[in-house]
């Protein structure tokens, strides 16, 4: 008999054995645990090791069980390799994008970003302003991860400046991102949605406005509110100071923000996400060439040939001297930290030091959020991300070859009696696998196939099917810390998930959205009888 998720050869009997649901369930209820431990003692800084070891161990928890089941170890180490793999383009991209973030600081681009939109943009407007930038850049480009690693780095730096939480620019970046992504019809995940229900593209898109369109503008409207109550840590005076900085800082030029403007018309024009990056991490080099010199040499610091040149001659020399340092400080911006912001006189560093600015002026203060606002990690910074993206998939993939997924999936079909559950049991589904899985795309795909023809049975149109996948599996990735997405976005913002999660309204209001309409029985849409 073929061997399933539910059901295997016992090489002892020959009589195939199911999986306990216990025993399928057992690796995840490990997992949480040793999460909610993590937070309990690590706080923040859990993502930083714990959840990765908590990943792991998960991981060798589902191997034992799955070796008690006679799953053969070369099927599970197979489905950590195949895991891994499917992670390999987000990993490159997350490298990628800790370089671009580099070279895009030492040219000036994200200075020349915050610099401008600090005279366009106030407290009471920037989180709907930053969530309607993102909404038609990532429309316009199909990616919210090509969105919040452009444009979302250079709007969390203008929130820095104008005294706007971190988590609160993050969550309107990522609900902007996720709306724009969702209704693309260049979204990967828009059309993989589309797909696994066997929709046509348009009218999944068209059906999916009826609960999308409600879901962004609740989220606008918090927006809103937060700009228009939150308390802003920095005063006018002190936003003037800080753009003044800068401007001595940096030679800025509105020509800077051609290197962004190239990155999103290849992403438009269907260039993989990872070669445009690429393109960008490299333009951007060379305007930090062209546009701060001076700020190049620095980060290159002392370049010492020595003997290397010592004997050419002096014009060659100094040629050498100059290539060297250029190289240098563009290579220490690709993989490592730099800073480029001003230099702390004692005062202002022993008021960081203290966590008390108070004590100083209101140039010394925009000194301070200048020379902490204008530095990047690189590569480098990257690792970590990576680190645990490696993990999760680890994790993820031994769930999935041991079959225990499908196995945890099974009685939620049973549960769907009305439309209404239905719904709510495909995008409860959505959600479990994003939190074991990892992944997005899976957490469309095996919901997808679990439910379709439970779909088609009730007679419900595929579009019900597809616009769920979409509002439920898609967009609540991103509140899974050990998740790719989640991952991926904590990493690109430096801002971790669980601090943002409260603020990304449009994440968590989708799928209570679609589940709303399920059970009201708005816009349920029927096949055609004949």
């Amino acid at each position: 008999m073929p061997e399933t998720g539910q059901q295997m050869n016992d090489s002892d009997s020959g009589k195939p054995r199911r999986i306990n649901y216990l025993a399928a369930l057992f690796p995840v209820v490990a997992l949480i645990g040793l999460l909610v431990v993590n937070v309990i003692i690590y706080s923040d800084d859990a993502t930083y090791g714990p959840n990765q070891i908590a990943l792991l161990v998960s991981a060798a928890i589902a191997a034992g069980i799955g070796y008690f089941y006679r799953i053969p170890f070369t099927k599970m180490l197979n489905g950590v390799v195949n895991g891994i793999s499917s992670a390999m383009g987000a990993i490159l991209i997350l490298l990628m994008i800790g370089s671009l973030a580099g070279t895009w600081m030492l040219s000036g681009v994200v200075p020349a970003m915050i610099y401008y939109g600090l005279d366009i943009l106030s407290p009471q407007i920037f989180l709907v302003a930053s969530c309607i930038i993102c909404i038609i850049v990532s429309v316009a480009t199909g990616s919210s991860w090509s969105t919040v690693a452009t444009v979302g780095i250079a709007l969390l730096g203008i929130g820095d400046a104008l005294g706007i939480s971190q988590a609160m620019t993050a969550g309107a970046i990522i609900s902007g991102a996720y709306f724009g992504d969702k209704i693309s019809p260049l979204s990967d995940t828009t059309n993989l949605a589309a797909a696994m229900a066997g929709c046509e593209l348009i009218t999944h898109i068209r059906y999916m406005l009826w609960t999308t369109v409600p879901s962004i503008l609740i989220a606008l409207g918090v927006f809103w509110y937060l700009g228009t109550s939150a308390d802003p840590q920095v005063t006018v005076a002190q936003s003037e100071a800080l753009a003044d900085a800068i401007d001595a800082r940096f030679h800025l030029s509105p020509l800077l923000f051609l290197v962004p403007a190239a990155v999103i018309a290849m992403v438009i024009f269907r260039v993989p996400a990872l070669v445009a990056l690429f393109f960008g991490t490299l333009l951007g080099g060379l305007f930090a060439l062209i546009f701060q010199p001076d700020l190049v040499k620095e980060v290159a610091g002392s370049v010492d040939l020595g003997k290397t040149v010592a004997d050419w001659p002096e014009g060659i020399r100094n040629a050498t001297q100059f290539l060297a340092e250029c190289y240098t400080g563009i290579v220490n911006a690709l993989f490592g930290e730099i800073a480029v912001g001003p230099e702390l006189t004692e005062a202002e560093a022993a008021a960081v030091a203290n966590d008390d600015l108070s004590v100083l002026n209101t140039d010394q203060t925009a000194r301070v959020l200048a020379n902490d606002l204008l530095g990047a990690s690189g590569m480098f910074g990257m690792m970590n991300t990576v680190w645990l993206v490696i993990c999760a998939m680890s994790f993820g993939g031994v769930m999935e070859a041991c079959g225990f997924l499908r196995r945890l999936s099974e009685p939620l079909v049973n549960l769907a009696k009305s439309d209404g559950s239905l719904v709510a049991t495909t995008a409860g589904s959505c959600l479990f696998v994003n939190m074991t899985a990892s992944d997005q795309y899976l957490a469309i795909v095996v919901p997808g196939r679990m439910f379709r023809e439970t779909f088609e049975d009730r007679e419900l149109a595929p579009e019900n099917l597809s616009r769920t996948l979409e509002d439920s599996g898609t967009v609540t990735s991103a509140l899974v810390p050990w998740n790719t997405c989640g991952a991926y976005h904590a990493g690109v913002l430096g801002v971790a998930t669980l601090s943002y999660l409260p603020f990304c309204v449009f994440n968590y209001v989708s799928p209570v959205m679609t589940m709303l309409f399920a059970f009201v029985g708005i816009r349920i849409r029927r096949l055609k009888k004949g």
